[in-house]
Protein backbone atom coordinates (compact mmCIF):
# COMPACT_ATOMS: atom_id res chain seq x y z
CA UNK A 1 0.00 0.00 0.00
CA UNK A 2 2.36 2.22 1.10
CA UNK A 3 4.83 1.89 -2.02
CA UNK A 4 2.09 2.08 -4.41
CA UNK A 5 -0.58 4.38 -3.27
CA UNK A 6 0.91 6.72 -0.31
CA UNK A 7 4.97 7.03 -1.74
CA UNK A 8 3.41 8.34 -4.66
CA UNK A 9 1.04 10.52 -3.54
CA UNK A 10 3.75 12.11 -0.84
CA UNK A 11 6.03 12.21 -3.90
CA UNK A 12 4.25 14.59 -5.46
CA UNK A 13 5.43 17.40 -2.68
CA UNK A 14 8.36 19.58 -2.06
CA UNK A 15 10.46 16.85 -0.08
CA UNK A 16 10.75 18.99 3.05
CA UNK A 17 6.88 19.91 3.12
CA UNK A 18 6.35 15.82 3.07
CA UNK A 19 8.33 15.73 6.17
CA UNK A 20 6.14 18.38 8.28
CA UNK A 21 3.25 16.64 7.01
CA UNK A 22 4.23 13.18 7.60
CA UNK A 23 5.25 14.12 11.29
CA UNK A 24 1.93 15.95 11.78
CA UNK A 25 0.66 12.62 10.88
CA UNK A 26 1.92 10.40 12.79
CA UNK A 27 1.44 12.99 15.60
CA UNK A 28 -1.99 12.94 15.08
CA UNK A 29 -1.67 9.10 14.81
CA UNK A 30 0.02 8.74 18.83
CA UNK A 31 -3.26 10.90 19.86
CA UNK A 32 -5.67 7.56 19.58
CA UNK A 33 -5.62 5.94 23.01
CA UNK A 34 -3.69 2.68 22.06
CA UNK A 35 -2.39 3.30 18.82
CA UNK A 36 0.85 3.44 19.78
CA UNK A 37 0.93 0.32 21.67
CA UNK A 38 -0.33 -1.39 18.98
CA UNK A 39 1.86 0.05 16.17
CA UNK A 40 4.81 -0.62 18.65
CA UNK A 41 4.27 -4.47 18.98
CA UNK A 42 3.42 -4.92 15.28
CA UNK A 43 6.65 -3.31 14.10
CA UNK A 44 8.67 -4.50 16.64
CA UNK A 45 8.00 -7.59 17.75
CA UNK A 46 11.20 -8.04 20.27
CA UNK A 47 11.89 -10.66 22.91
CA UNK A 48 13.99 -10.46 25.38
CA UNK A 49 16.87 -12.12 23.18
CA UNK A 50 17.00 -9.30 20.83
CA UNK A 51 18.64 -7.21 23.30
CA UNK A 52 22.08 -6.04 22.80
CA UNK A 53 25.09 -4.26 24.58
CA UNK A 54 27.20 -1.48 23.24
CA UNK A 55 29.29 0.60 24.98
CA UNK A 56 27.53 -0.15 28.46
CA UNK A 57 23.88 0.46 26.90
CA UNK A 58 21.54 -2.18 26.16
CA UNK A 59 19.69 -1.60 23.10
CA UNK A 60 16.52 -3.80 22.60
CA UNK A 61 17.11 -4.01 19.20
CA UNK A 62 19.81 -3.44 16.76
CA UNK A 63 17.53 -0.80 14.08
CA UNK A 64 17.45 2.96 15.00
CA UNK A 65 16.49 6.05 13.39
CA UNK A 66 19.62 8.01 11.63
CA UNK A 67 20.02 12.11 13.14
CA UNK A 68 18.79 14.07 10.72
CA UNK A 69 15.26 12.87 10.91
CA UNK A 70 14.02 14.08 14.32
CA UNK A 71 16.77 17.25 14.40
CA UNK A 72 15.39 19.38 17.59
CA UNK A 73 13.61 15.67 19.92
CA UNK A 74 10.22 17.13 18.57
CA UNK A 75 8.38 13.82 17.38
CA UNK A 76 10.92 10.77 19.04
CA UNK A 77 8.64 9.07 20.53
CA UNK A 78 6.07 9.29 18.40
CA UNK A 79 8.57 7.75 15.42
CA UNK A 80 9.71 4.92 17.86
CA UNK A 81 6.61 3.43 17.42
CA UNK A 82 7.86 1.98 13.41
CA UNK A 83 10.41 -0.33 15.59
CA UNK A 84 12.90 2.04 16.58
CA UNK A 85 15.00 0.73 19.26
CA UNK A 86 17.03 4.09 19.09
CA UNK A 87 16.96 7.43 18.02
CA UNK A 88 19.36 10.50 17.29
CA UNK A 89 18.47 13.21 17.22
CA UNK A 90 20.30 16.22 16.33
CA UNK A 91 22.43 17.67 14.63
CA UNK A 92 21.63 20.01 17.39
CA UNK A 93 24.08 23.51 17.48
CA UNK A 94 24.43 25.75 20.64
CA UNK A 95 22.08 28.51 19.14
CA UNK A 96 19.33 27.89 16.98
CA UNK A 97 20.13 28.52 12.90
CA UNK A 98 17.61 28.55 9.99
CA UNK A 99 20.01 26.45 7.84
CA UNK A 100 20.63 26.96 4.12
CA UNK A 101 18.48 28.57 1.58
CA UNK A 102 15.77 26.48 0.18
CA UNK A 103 15.12 24.51 -1.76
CA UNK A 104 17.56 22.10 0.36
CA UNK A 105 16.31 18.78 0.22
CA UNK A 106 15.96 16.95 -3.52
CA UNK A 107 14.98 13.24 -4.25
CA UNK A 108 16.32 11.14 -6.78
CA UNK A 109 13.85 8.57 -7.23
CA UNK A 110 15.25 6.38 -10.05
CA UNK A 111 18.77 6.27 -7.45
CA UNK A 112 16.43 6.02 -4.37
CA UNK A 113 18.66 8.75 -3.16
CA UNK A 114 18.36 12.38 -1.62
CA UNK A 115 21.01 15.30 -1.97
CA UNK A 116 20.54 17.46 0.69
CA UNK A 117 22.29 20.52 1.97
CA UNK A 118 19.88 21.61 4.97
CA UNK A 119 22.71 23.01 6.87
CA UNK A 120 21.97 21.85 10.48
CA UNK A 121 18.76 23.76 11.19
CA UNK A 122 18.04 23.48 13.93
CA UNK A 123 16.41 25.07 17.50
CA UNK A 124 19.39 25.37 19.57
CA UNK A 125 20.42 22.88 22.47
CA UNK A 126 18.39 24.72 24.41
CA UNK A 127 14.98 23.99 23.22
CA UNK A 128 16.12 19.75 22.59
CA UNK A 129 17.11 19.69 26.65
CA UNK A 130 13.65 20.70 27.03
CA UNK A 131 11.99 18.56 24.97
CA UNK A 132 14.06 15.65 26.49
CA UNK A 133 13.14 16.32 29.71
CA UNK A 134 10.42 13.87 30.02
CA UNK A 135 11.54 11.11 27.72
CA UNK A 136 10.71 7.74 28.13
CA UNK A 137 13.67 6.06 29.68
CA UNK A 138 13.11 3.10 27.95
CA UNK A 139 13.77 4.47 24.58
CA UNK A 140 17.63 4.66 24.12
CA UNK A 141 18.58 8.14 22.71
CA UNK A 142 21.39 9.73 21.55
CA UNK A 143 22.85 13.80 20.71
CA UNK A 144 23.82 14.32 17.43
CA UNK A 145 26.23 17.45 18.15
CA UNK A 146 27.81 20.21 16.20
CA UNK A 147 28.77 23.15 15.46
CA UNK A 148 27.05 26.75 14.23
CA UNK A 149 27.68 28.03 11.08
CA UNK A 150 29.33 31.32 12.17
CA UNK A 151 31.79 29.53 14.42
CA UNK A 152 35.25 29.52 13.02
CA UNK A 153 36.70 25.57 13.25
CA UNK A 154 39.43 27.21 15.40
CA UNK A 155 36.52 27.77 18.04
CA UNK A 156 34.32 24.63 17.09
CA UNK A 157 35.66 23.04 20.24
CA UNK A 158 33.77 25.65 22.14
CA UNK A 159 30.44 24.86 20.07
CA UNK A 160 30.54 20.68 20.97
CA UNK A 161 31.65 21.28 24.38
CA UNK A 162 28.54 23.37 24.99
CA UNK A 163 26.12 20.80 23.50
CA UNK A 164 27.83 18.16 25.64
CA UNK A 165 27.32 19.69 28.80
CA UNK A 166 23.80 20.60 28.14
CA UNK A 167 22.57 17.54 26.81
CA UNK A 168 24.86 15.19 28.91
CA UNK A 169 22.03 14.75 31.52
CA UNK A 170 19.77 14.02 28.83
CA UNK A 171 20.65 11.31 26.34
CA UNK A 172 22.01 8.12 26.51
CA UNK A 173 25.04 8.42 23.63
CA UNK A 174 26.58 11.59 21.81
CA UNK A 175 27.45 11.42 18.45
CA UNK A 176 30.07 14.11 17.54
CA UNK A 177 29.23 15.22 13.91
CA UNK A 178 32.76 16.35 12.06
CA UNK A 179 31.78 15.10 8.60
CA UNK A 180 28.12 16.85 7.17
CA UNK A 181 29.64 18.13 3.90
CA UNK A 182 26.90 21.20 4.02
CA UNK A 183 28.52 22.96 6.66
CA UNK A 184 31.65 25.04 5.16
CA UNK A 185 34.54 23.26 6.17
CA UNK A 186 33.43 21.22 8.78
CA UNK A 187 35.16 17.86 7.41
CA UNK A 188 38.37 19.74 7.80
CA UNK A 189 37.51 18.73 11.74
CA UNK A 190 38.26 15.24 11.07
CA UNK A 191 41.87 16.33 10.36
CA UNK A 192 43.87 14.63 13.43
CA UNK A 193 44.91 18.37 15.14
CA UNK A 194 41.02 19.56 14.80
CA UNK A 195 39.69 16.49 16.18
CA UNK A 196 42.11 15.69 18.55
CA UNK A 197 41.49 19.24 20.56
CA UNK A 198 37.30 18.24 20.13
CA UNK A 199 37.35 15.21 21.39
CA UNK A 200 40.26 16.16 24.51
CA UNK A 201 37.45 18.76 25.53
CA UNK A 202 34.75 16.65 25.36
CA UNK A 203 37.15 13.86 27.24
CA UNK A 204 38.23 16.37 30.22
CA UNK A 205 34.30 17.38 30.50
CA UNK A 206 33.29 13.16 31.08
CA UNK A 207 35.78 12.71 33.19
CA UNK A 208 33.86 15.28 35.86
CA UNK A 209 30.30 13.62 35.33
CA UNK A 210 28.80 11.16 37.96
CA UNK A 211 27.60 8.66 34.94
CA UNK A 212 29.39 7.96 31.93
CA UNK A 213 28.16 8.57 28.50
CA UNK A 214 29.49 6.88 25.40
CA UNK A 215 30.20 9.04 22.51
CA UNK A 216 30.95 8.28 19.02
CA UNK A 217 32.62 9.95 15.93
CA UNK A 218 30.86 10.13 12.82
CA UNK A 219 32.70 10.39 9.81
CA UNK A 220 32.60 10.59 6.03
CA UNK A 221 32.35 8.14 2.94
CA UNK A 222 34.89 9.99 1.39
CA UNK A 223 37.32 9.76 3.70
CA UNK A 224 40.53 7.05 2.46
CA UNK A 225 41.33 4.09 4.24
CA UNK A 226 44.44 6.10 5.12
CA UNK A 227 42.45 8.84 7.24
CA UNK A 228 39.99 6.38 8.39
CA UNK A 229 43.09 4.94 10.20
CA UNK A 230 44.05 8.23 11.72
CA UNK A 231 40.49 8.34 12.91
CA UNK A 232 40.61 5.26 14.66
CA UNK A 233 43.91 5.50 16.52
CA UNK A 234 42.61 9.01 17.61
CA UNK A 235 39.26 7.45 18.95
CA UNK A 236 41.88 4.79 21.12
CA UNK A 237 44.16 7.44 22.16
CA UNK A 238 41.19 9.70 23.52
CA UNK A 239 39.31 6.83 24.92
CA UNK A 240 36.58 7.17 23.05
CA UNK A 241 33.90 3.90 22.55
CA UNK A 242 32.99 3.56 18.73
CA UNK A 243 32.56 4.85 14.95
CA UNK A 244 29.56 5.84 13.34
CA UNK A 245 29.58 4.83 9.21
CA UNK A 246 29.34 6.92 7.64
CA UNK A 247 27.47 10.66 6.76
CA UNK A 248 26.34 11.57 3.66
CA UNK A 249 28.50 11.75 0.43
CA UNK A 250 29.80 14.44 -1.71
CA UNK A 251 30.48 11.62 -4.28
CA UNK A 252 27.57 11.19 -7.90
CA UNK A 253 29.87 7.94 -8.87
CA UNK A 254 27.32 5.25 -10.92
CA UNK A 255 24.36 7.27 -10.61
CA UNK A 256 21.22 6.57 -12.58
CA UNK A 257 20.05 10.13 -12.62
CA UNK A 258 21.08 12.02 -15.65
CA UNK A 259 24.39 14.24 -15.23
CA UNK A 260 21.68 17.50 -15.85
CA UNK A 261 19.45 16.77 -12.89
CA UNK A 262 22.61 16.54 -11.02
CA UNK A 263 23.98 19.74 -12.46
CA UNK A 264 20.98 21.77 -11.59
CA UNK A 265 20.82 20.63 -7.76
CA UNK A 266 24.08 21.80 -7.11
CA UNK A 267 26.04 20.94 -4.08
CA UNK A 268 24.98 18.43 -0.98
CA UNK A 269 24.99 15.48 0.71
CA UNK A 270 24.44 12.62 -1.04
CA UNK A 271 22.51 9.54 0.74
CA UNK A 272 20.34 6.73 0.36
CA UNK A 273 20.89 3.51 -2.16
CA UNK A 274 24.18 4.92 -4.17
CA UNK A 275 26.07 4.86 -0.46
CA UNK A 276 25.05 1.03 0.06
CA UNK A 277 28.11 -0.69 -1.10
CA UNK A 278 30.40 2.12 -0.14
CA UNK A 279 28.92 1.82 3.72
CA UNK A 280 29.43 -2.11 3.86
CA UNK A 281 32.69 -1.68 2.39
CA UNK A 282 34.04 0.93 5.22
CA UNK A 283 32.09 -0.93 8.31
CA UNK A 284 34.06 -4.08 6.92
CA UNK A 285 37.43 -2.76 6.81
CA UNK A 286 37.05 -0.97 10.27
CA UNK A 287 35.94 -3.96 11.88
CA UNK A 288 39.02 -5.61 10.38
CA UNK A 289 41.27 -3.01 11.10
CA UNK A 290 40.28 -3.08 15.00
CA UNK A 291 39.32 -6.79 15.34
CA UNK A 292 36.01 -6.06 16.30
CA UNK A 293 36.88 -4.56 19.38
CA UNK A 294 35.67 -1.06 18.83
CA UNK A 295 31.81 -0.96 18.14
CA UNK A 296 30.25 0.44 14.91
CA UNK A 297 27.18 2.10 13.90
CA UNK A 298 26.71 1.40 10.36
CA UNK A 299 24.48 3.87 8.12
CA UNK A 300 24.09 4.98 5.06
CA UNK A 301 21.88 2.81 2.27
CA UNK A 302 20.20 0.48 4.05
CA UNK A 303 16.79 0.05 1.91
CA UNK A 304 16.57 -3.46 2.52
CA UNK A 305 16.87 -6.87 4.96
CA UNK A 306 19.64 -7.52 2.32
CA UNK A 307 21.19 -4.43 2.72
CA UNK A 308 20.70 -4.57 6.93
CA UNK A 309 22.34 -8.27 7.57
CA UNK A 310 25.45 -6.84 5.53
CA UNK A 311 26.55 -4.42 7.50
CA UNK A 312 25.91 -6.98 11.18
CA UNK A 313 27.73 -9.76 9.12
CA UNK A 314 30.56 -7.13 8.06
CA UNK A 315 30.47 -6.49 12.34
CA UNK A 316 28.71 -3.60 12.70
CA UNK A 317 26.95 -3.98 15.99
CA UNK A 318 23.97 -1.76 15.17
CA UNK A 319 22.40 -0.08 12.14
CA UNK A 320 20.56 3.28 11.59
CA UNK A 321 18.24 3.95 8.84
CA UNK A 322 17.13 7.30 6.89
CA UNK A 323 16.52 7.30 3.37
CA UNK A 324 15.34 3.94 3.15
CA UNK A 325 12.32 4.32 5.79
CA UNK A 326 11.22 7.21 3.68
CA UNK A 327 11.50 4.89 0.50
CA UNK A 328 10.24 1.89 1.70
CA UNK A 329 8.05 2.51 3.88
CA UNK A 330 7.84 2.17 7.62
CA UNK A 331 7.07 -1.92 7.26
CA UNK A 332 10.64 -2.21 6.13
CA UNK A 333 12.19 -1.88 10.14
CA UNK A 334 9.47 -4.65 11.06
CA UNK A 335 11.14 -6.90 8.02
CA UNK A 336 14.79 -5.88 8.88
CA UNK A 337 13.68 -6.63 12.94
CA UNK A 338 12.38 -9.81 11.69
CA UNK A 339 15.78 -10.50 9.55
CA UNK A 340 18.17 -9.51 12.33
CA UNK A 341 15.85 -11.62 15.24
CA UNK A 342 16.36 -14.89 12.96
CA UNK A 343 19.76 -14.53 12.05
CA UNK A 344 20.96 -13.71 15.49
CA UNK A 345 18.85 -16.07 16.70
CA UNK A 346 20.58 -18.78 14.82
CA UNK A 347 24.12 -17.43 15.33
CA UNK A 348 23.28 -18.09 19.03
CA UNK A 349 21.93 -21.69 18.13
CA UNK A 350 25.30 -22.31 16.70
CA UNK A 351 26.90 -21.61 18.93
CA UNK A 352 25.46 -23.61 21.32
CA UNK A 353 25.45 -26.57 19.10
CA UNK A 354 29.50 -25.82 19.17
CA UNK A 355 29.82 -25.87 23.00
CA UNK A 356 28.03 -28.70 22.95
CA UNK A 357 30.09 -29.93 20.60
CA UNK A 358 33.28 -29.08 22.68
CA UNK A 359 31.58 -30.63 26.01
CA UNK A 360 31.23 -33.86 24.56
CA UNK A 361 34.92 -34.03 23.21
CA UNK A 362 36.39 -33.01 26.65
CA UNK A 363 34.26 -35.32 28.38
CA UNK A 364 35.20 -38.41 26.28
Amino acid sequence: MYKYLIRPLLFLIDPERVHHIVVFMVKLINRIPGLYTCFRNYHTDHSKSDSIHVAGLQFKGRVGLAAGFDKNADFYKEFSMFGFSFIEIGTVTPVPQTGNPKPRLFRLQRDKAFINRMGFNNKGVEHAVGQLKRRDKNLIIGGNIGKNTTTPNENAADDYAVCFEKLYNEVDYFTVNVSCPNIAGLDKLQDMDSLRIILNRLGKIRTLKKQYKPVFVKISPDLSFKQIDDVLVLIRETGFDGIIAANTSTSRKDMVTGTDRITAIGPGGLSGKPLTNRTLEIVSYICKQTEHAMPVIGVGGIMNTEDALNLIKAGACLIQVYSGFIYEGPLLMRRINRALQEYDNKDMDEMSQSRNKTRAINTQ
